[in-house]
């Protein structure tokens, strides 16, 4: 009697596939692969809950409203800003939430911190700080005299910024007591990056 071959072939008299022990399943590499795509789609979620963490606490988009910041900023302008471990310093760019009248959030860039001590020199446009008359390359037109001027203090007190626009002719900021002197708690953020428009994409200072 000649022996049958069984090897992924149909038993003719049963009509029963059939399959040698010499082929089998390979079970070890099916689970290889549902785990590597177990372990994709877990990293994935990972990191978008990050990204979603990041966005919520650490980093904010913004939109320039306005043209108080031009030339540095436009109308338009998306901004990424932090405020993570951030504490204010002189040039940085700064989203408030509100001023001591004005319940609009705005942007400026911080002039002056607490416990320095600020002067301007309104018919020169010139702007000292401890003394120091500041190269302000970055502002468009003079430093002007608002209507309803802020007293500027003798120093700047503790836990308050001065801030300017750097279109000195058309910002509403700290020298006008609508916006006043600006508590530290009011600082929304720091701007960090533009990321709108595509041809302006970069750091923001």
């Amino acid at each position: 009697m000649s022996d049958k071959k069984i090897d992924n072939e149909t038993d003719e008299e049963s009509g029963v596939e059939l399959r040698s022990a010499e082929d089998p399943v390979n079970e070890e590499e099916e689970t290889t692969i549902t785990g590597l795509i177990f372990e994709w789609a877990n990293a994935l979620v990972i990191a978008i809950i990050a990204v979603v963490l990041l966005l919520t606490f650490v980093f904010r988009q913004v939109t320039v409203d306005g043209q108080s910041m031009t030339d540095t900023l436009q109308d338009g302008d998306r901004l990424i800003i932090s405020n993570f471990m951030y504490k204010p310093q002189y040039g940085d760019i700064v989203v408030i939430s509100h001023g001591e009248n004005y319940n609009t959030p705005i942007i400026k860039r911080v002039i002056a911190t607490e416990g320095q001590a600020l002067s301007i020199n309104y018919e020169t446009g010139a702007v000292s700080v401890d003394g120091v008359i500041l190269d302000e390359d970055y502002i468009k037109g003079k430093t002007v005299e608002l209507k309803r001027p802020i007293d500027i203090p003798d120093r700047i007190p503790e836990g308050y910024v001065f801030v300017m626009g750097d279109n000195r002719e058309g910002s509403l900021d700290s020298r006008s007591t609508d916006i006043g002197l600006i508590p530290v708690e009011n600082i929304i953020g720091k701007a960090e990056f533009r990321i709108y428009p595509t041809n302006a994409i970069g750091s923001v200072y």
